[in-house]
């Protein structure tokens, strides 16, 4: 199952992701390796360009998105998941 680190601030998001079949923890956790991270757009400047990877892990920036969109974005990097 697919582990997707979440900005406390995005929990819509985080409970889409975790009903449509996601590992989700909190942003933060660097002890855990993710295979994604969704941040509010708002920490752009602290990551950098958010085209860039940390550990390897796609960085989707929520701002300005829908959860059903972000849902989207993050399962277009890691694959195939029913959208309930």
């Amino acid at each position: 199952m697919p582990k997707v680190a979440v900005e406390q601030s995005l929990s819509h998001i985080s409970k889409m992701l975790r009903d449509n079949g996601y590992d989700v923890v909190q942003l933060g956790n660097w002890q855990q390796t993710v295979d994604a991270v969704v941040i509010t757009g708002q920490d752009l400047n602290v990551l950098g360009d958010e085209s860039k990877t940390i550990t390897g892990a796609p960085v989707i920036s929520a701002e300005g998105l829908s959860a059903n969109e972000v849902f989207h974005e993050v399962n277009k990097r890691l694959g195939p998941t029913q959208h309930r």
